[in-house]
Parts: C-alpha cells; structure tokens; sequence
C-alpha cells in the first residue's frame, strides 16, 4: 500500500512537470509564432496635403482709351479692377479687353473709337506674342483718325503686361493688313513702337 502510494506520488509529480514543460513550451512557441507573422508596423507614409483650387483674385489691368487734345488724340491708360490671374497672361488679357470693349466707365476721362458691336473672339498671350481675334465690327465706322485710334486702343492694352511685345490683329479668325473702308495698311505684327512711327493721332 505504501508502495502504491510513493508511485502514485510520483507520478502526480512527473505528470504535473510534464504539463509545466508543455506550457512553457507552448508559451515560447506562440511568441515566435506571433512575432514571425505579425508584421511591425512601420512609419506612416506622407499624406498628400490637399489642395486648394485657385480662386482668381483681383488684381488691376490696364485699358487705353482716346483723349482729345484739342487738334489731336492722345492714348491715356486707365487701371481697372479684373478678376484673373496675373499669371495667366491670356486669362488678364481678356479680361482687360472685355472691360475694354464695353467702353469707358465715369472718371475714366477718355473715349473709345472701337464700334460697340465689336465682341472678342479670342486672345492668346504666349511669350513676347499676343494674338487678339475680335469680330468684324471692329473695321466699321468712324474716319482715317478712329481707325487709327482704335488699332492704338487694341495695341497699346494688349501690351500692357509686356510693352515690347508683338501684336497680331485677326478679324473672324482671319490675320488683316488692310484695315476698314478706309483702307488703313497695318504692318503686322504691330508693336508700341511702330504705331507711334507709322501712325498719327
């Protein structure tokens, strides 16, 4: 009986080293486990920051208008509030032509020769070029002075970002060298520069 008792003893005793190994073990091989398959987390890739669309703001261009000094006209600037961007010449440009067009406002102290039918069809600003294509009313009416003073009008406010650059006048999309009934003979392109050699206000 006592016999019986010590191998009873002994084996309650291997049983429970042999349960202690076993969770140790088990122990050792989930944190290799867990380790070996649980990616680390690593740093967090920058995120993009997000970007406002741009919102013209409002910046001053600069129209021509005719001023009369008694025996001839003089081009007169006017600065005018647009809203575009200065960075998108193109864009300033018509903006600055679309107030243009529409004609002298109260205090602008000057006049216009450009008909009032005359739309803007396009313009494009691209290095020292700038194209204006305006519709046909702009060869009609007014004599050999209004003509002349119209094309100043055009030349002058399409320079006025870039007073050297070169200007291409189109009507309808089409590039003139004669100009209205009055025959006026434009040397294109026109610059501030040979406007005031060839013509006279």
């Amino acid at each position: 009986m006592t016999e019986q008792r010590k191998n009873n003893g002994i084996s309650s005793g291997v049983a429970a080293a042999v349960a202690a190994v076993t969770v140790a073990l088990a122990g050792v091989t989930g944190y290799f486990a867990m380790n070996n398959t649980t990616p680390s987390p690593g740093p967090r890739p920058p995120q993009p920051t997000p970007t406002k669309p741009a919102v013209p703001t409002e910046k001053k261009a600069t129209v021509y208008w005719l001023e009369s000094s008694g025996t001839s006209f003089n081009l007169v600037p006017q600065g005018i509030q647009v809203q575009a961007d200065i960075n998108q010449p193109s864009e300033f440009l018509e903006a600055a032509f679309n107030s243009l067009l529409a004609g002298p406002t109260e205090g602008s102290g000057g006049s216009s020769a450009i008909p009032k039918q005359t739309k803007l069809l396009g313009i494009k600003a691209e290095g020292d070029e700038v194209r204006v294509n305006l519709s046909d009313d702009f060869q009609f009416g007014g004599g050999s002075a209004g003509m002349i003073g119209r094309v100043g009008q055009v030349v002058y406010t399409a320079t006025a970002l870039n007073p050297n650059a070169k200007v291409y006048l189109e009507l309808n999309g089409e590039q003139i060298e004669v100009l209205g009934g009055e025959g006026l003979e434009l040397e294109q392109p026109l610059t501030r520069e040979n406007f005031m050699k060839n013509f006279e206000l």
